[in-house]
């Protein structure tokens, strides 16, 4: 078995509010390698919480504790402000779920995707590099597009762009955070389309984080399920239908489904003890 790329054992992460400590993140152990890792729950499990804290991009109230949170040679839980300029963008890369918000409304799309790219390029190297990576992403007249501003692109446009900026550096591990929920459903398969080939050929690690099961179903190879702040489950992503815990099986029964007639559609009843 080879070496994960990511590993995690004891992540914590609390978040101080006027009136209390809130433990978004409890005691969470896992791994990712070459492959696609799922994480899924309804909000406020601590999925997107995860996925900031490996990146050290927790808000400023939030503190984050692990036994053990390491990036190939790199010890997470220690690295310096410093250490981690070294490794966001370049060696993990973040994709977040509405490019709306995260591209910057007044640079063009070629001069945001080329920022990605590793300094000591020439203009015309990195404009050549930049086209090359837009293209990748499918999208059909790269030269148009670089000159564009975002908002004159779509939602699934606009998200290519920000799959496009994560991955020009060639990163390691890509924590992709619900990069779907704002596409309508045909542009959603084509850019999960594009992210699978990506990280097939490319031989990368990703994180995948959804409220879908049914995507991330078809999509990953393990998933990992998230309540309250815990990993409650973990499986292949083929045997999902087949999990065990009562939290998975009430999101997966209350999922409608074409061809399947219910007098009722379930409802999901907590019990208490899942959070402990």
């Amino acid at each position: 078995m080879t070496q994960p790329l990511l590993e995690v054992e004891d992540l914590n992460v609390t978040f101080k509010t006027p009136h209390r400590l809130v433990r978004a993140v409890r005691d969470i152990s896992f791994t990712v390698g070459k492959e696609k890792v799922g994480i899924v729950g309804e909000s406020g499990s601590g999925k997107s919480a995860t996925g900031r804290a490996i990146l050290k991009l927790t808000p400023g109230n939030g503190t984050v504790s692990a036994k053990k949170m390491r990036f190939e040679e790199l010890d997470l839980a220690g690295a310096t402000e410093t250490d981690m300029l070294k490794v966001r963008g370049s060696r993990i890369g973040m994709i977040l779920q509405d490019p709306k918000f995260s591209l910057d409304p007044v640079m063009r799309v070629g001069d945001q995707v080329a920022e990605a790219l590793p300094p000591g390029l020439s203009r015309s190297e990195a404009r050549e590099r930049v086209l090359a990576m837009l293209e990748a992403v499918k999208i059909r007249n790269p030269e148009r597009v670089y000159n564009l501003y975002p908002h004159e692109c779509s939602g699934g446009m606009g998200q290519r762009v920000m799959i496009a900026m994560m991955l020009v550096p060639e990163p390691k591990l890509l924590i992709a955070d619900e990069p779907t929920s704002a596409l309508d459903v045909t542009v959603r398969m084509q850019v999960l389309a594009i992210l699978d080939d990506l990280v097939s050929r490319r031989g990368l690690g990703l994180m995948f984080i959804s409220h879908d099961l049914n995507l991330v179903a078809t999509f990953c190879d393990r998933v990992l399920i998230m309540y309250a702040g815990r990993i409650v489950e973990e499986c292949k992503a083929s045997e999902l239908r087949d999990a065990k815990h009562p939290y998975t099986q009430g999101l997966l029964a209350s999922l409608p489904r074409i061809g399947e007639r219910r007098k009722h559609l379930s409802t999901l009843v907590r019990d208490p003890a899942w959070a402990l």
